[in-house]
């Protein structure tokens, strides 16, 4: 038996999942991390805190499984994108990593969105925003000079774990999209953009396909892991590419729905889609794309919800279940941080309209359901405008596990939604270092293999024409309100 190992970096924490070659799931382990709020709106993490992680997890992937480290043969990372780390001269951070969630560069994101932001997205495929690394090195070089002047390398999160792994400075073609300084169109760091971000390309890595085989781990790599120097390293991708691929949604008109922290439905495409609404990354599979739609408060949203007015999900849930589809007219919109699709607007604010004296805890539980439910509803309609809206698609995230949830959702798209037994990133990560070694013939073998099916939930034709009713209310509330947040 060979096996293979996919190790994540999440927002709090690692995840690694140890893999067969008959597709089965043997181990995995998880370690927390923290992330650090210096200031309001700022978000901070130590790129050293991701190495020990899977320091830890590796060693406790080999403890619990008693898989020998020769029996692993390959090993990928992936990482939320967007979460540059920059290294000084002696190869150490010489700051904590911004995280994606990060908002100190909101000035910036607008002055660039009034003067090259037309050009960027024809550029970098993607529009401006405070999440993406350009906006925050302009910061960095407005208010920490002295931090770039030091940096000799700049790179990923989950690049600089593997670079401490095999010495190989080194970048993926979908996360180098993620930095909003590559010229997509021919695949190569932009010089202008650099510029901007007072950053030479120098100190950039070079892009690779993320199936490239790397350099052996190192002697001190196999030390602090328990590794053997035998198990081949792979570039790897992006989280999101990762937990597409793990989906099985590998080929195009195919689609995952995910309701996680934020919500995003991700079609397959077989060429890039360029809209300042959408999220638009290449997929580990040449020549495919995703293009993403996002709302920003999703799961969020619901634990927002529980941890304000108490209770548990399970609760909530079952209350709500009780409550007719609707809720009696009470309305939420899910605006907690802003809104991505299709608004692009930081300024909207979350509410609840419509509460009247027979408004139950109840209907309030079910009103955040169907408002995030709603949200998605509105990224949809955005793909549909774009001809890219799936037939059906694949229900990821946690908020997948809540069958009223995936019920309402179903019916509010109108599409069917299949779930899978597991589809974490780290585990698509490791079907890639399967596919990238040849533990798995093809990128179809891997998912016959390790992709199945747990159920199908299909929409209920009332609750199709329900929420179509309702979603018109709900856009006439948002139109109505926006005004008002703006003032707020």
């Amino acid at each position: 038996m060979k096996y293979l190992l996919g190790v994540d970096f999440g927002g709090s924490s690692s995840k690694a999942t140890l893999l067969g070659e008959d597709g089965r799931v043997y181990a995995t382990a998880s370690h927390e991390y923290p992330t650090y709020y210096p200031h309001n709106g700022w978000a901070e993490q130590d790129p050293r805190d991701s190495y020990d992680a899977l320091c830890k997890n590796v060693r406790e992937i080999l403890r619990v499984s008693h898989v020998a480290p020769q029996e692993i043969a390959a090993l990928a990372l992936d990482a939320a994108t967007h979460t540059a780390v920059l290294l000084g001269a002696d190869d150490q951070p010489v700051r904590r990593a911004i995280y994606w969630t990060d908002a100190r560069a909101a000035r910036q994101t607008q002055r660039l969105r009034e003067e090259m932001g037309e050009e960027i997205i024809r550029e970098c495929y993607n529009s401006v925003s405070s999440l993406w690394t350009l906006p925050q090195l302009i910061w960095l070089r407005e208010n920490e000079p002295e931090t770039l002047r030091r940096t000799r390398r700049l790179l990923a999160v989950k690049d600089y774990v593997r670079y401490r792994l095999t010495g190989d400075f080194v970048t993926d073609s979908i996360e180098a999209m993620g930095f909003l300084l590559l010229d997509a169109r021919v695949n190569r760091w932009s010089e202008r953009l650099c510029g901007l971000a007072g950053i030479s390309t120098a100190v950039l890595p070079p892009i690779e396909d993320p199936m490239t085989l790397l350099s052996p781990l190192t002697g001190q790599a196999c030390e602090d892991t328990g590794l053997a120097p035998s198990t081949a390293v792979i570039v790897g991708a992006t989280d999101t590419a990762m937990e597409v691929y793990a989906a099985g949604a590998i080929r195009p008109g195919q689609a995952t729905v995910k309701l996680a922290t934020a919500g995003r439905i991700c079609p397959i495409t077989d060429h890039a889609v360029v809209d300042p609404r959408l999220v638009t990354y290449r997929h580990v599979v040449s020549g495919l794309w995703y293009p993403g739609t996002a709302t920003k408060s999703c799961a969020a949203s619901n634990r927002w919800y529980r941890d304000t007015f108490g209770g548990s999900f399970e609760e909530m849930s079952r209350a709500a279940a009780e409550v007719e589809r609707g809720c009696e007219g009470l309305f939420f919109h899910p605006y907690l941080q802003g809104e991505i699709t299709p608004y692009l607007d930081d300024k909207l604010r979350a509410s609840f309209v419509g509460a009247a004296g027979f408004h139950t805890r109840a209907h309030f539980n079910r009103a955040v359901l169907e408002g995030v439910a709603y949200s998605m509803k509105d990224c949809f309609e955005t793909l549909a405008e774009l001809g890219i809206a799936p037939a059906e698609a694949i229900a990821i995230g946690g908020g997948a596990k809540n069958a009223l949830w995936r019920q309402i959702l179903a019916d509010m798209l109108n599409i069917p939604l299949r779930v899978v037994e597991n589809v974490d990133s780290s585990l698509g990560s490791a079907m890639l270092a399967g596919v990238a070694t040849g533990v798995f013939s093809s990128h179809e073998d891997a998912v016959s293999r390790c992709v199945r099916t747990v159920e199908d939930t299909v929409p209920v034709p009332e609750g199709v024409a329900g929420y179509a009713e309702g979603f018109r209310v709900y856009q006439e509330i948002q139109r109505a309100l926006a005004p008002i947040y703006h003032r707020l």
